[in-house]
């Protein structure tokens, strides 16, 4: 199948190219930052998603994968506006098999950034909207809300050992799950899923139980 990927060029959103890749699948990126990814079925956009002018011409997709995002930077226009509009560009049409988003715990808990927060929350609902709507092609839509995940992104806290401690403390599995754990979701929710949609899955080893943001101020 072709699978449209946004936010390719590290962390969660290359694990996932690379799954789906291991697994003979073609693969589309759209990132802002130059190509990491050398496969020959692998074709890279250079793009900020929010340049709805120019984002490129893609046939054909089956699969849709929002994973792109930010943290602390216009966070409603590229987490959650942008998510809409590569949604409505690629997603909403007749030879769809499924739609993911890539939210947050954050977005269930709101223990997190109030903006981030908000852009997150607003995937869950959006998620909700586009399963019905993409329902009448037989397709599914879900979001995969992930707590902490050990990427590029994350490295402040990680880096940190006191804040790590703490964390760690907050987190009954004591561990924060790896870029490629998330990627064996996304292909889980995507390909061997059939039936599941309309739902927001948190996958946070257990960390928006205690609801208890720690982060670096």
């Amino acid at each position: 199948m072709k699978v449209l990927i946004t936010g390719t060029s590290q962390g969660i959103g290359k694990a996932i190219a690379e799954k789906f890749l291991k697994e003979n699948h073609t693969v589309v990126g759209i990132d802002r930052q130059k190509e990491s990814i050398h496969c020959e079925n692998y074709t890279h956009f250079m793009c900020d998603i929010r340049d709805t002018e120019n984002l490129p011409q893609i046939q054909n997709v089956d699969i849709l994968i929002n994973n792109a995002g930010t943290q602390n930077e216009d966070d409603i226009d590229i987490n959650l506006k942008a998510l809409i509009q590569i949604t409505e560009k690629y997603g909403v049409q007749e030879n769809i098999h499924s739609v993911l988003n890539i939210g947050s715990a954050s977005g269930h808990t709101g223990a997190e950034f109030p903006l981030y927060c908000a852009s997150k929350g607003g995937v869950l609902a959006y998620t909700k909207n586009v399963a019905m709507r993409i329902a009448k092609f037989g397709a599914t839509c879900n979001s995969l809300d992930p707590g902490g995940v050990i990427t590029p992104l994350n490295e402040c806290v990680i880096n940190d050992p006191a804040l790590w401690a703490e964390i760690m403390e907050e987190t009954p599995l004591k561990r924060w799950a790896t870029p490629e754990e998330i990627a064996d979701w996304a292909y889980f929710l995507t390909v061997t899923n059939r039936f599941c949609t309309g739902q927001c899955i948190i996958v946070d080893g257990g960390e928006s139980v205690n609801y208890n943001f720690v982060w670096k101020d």
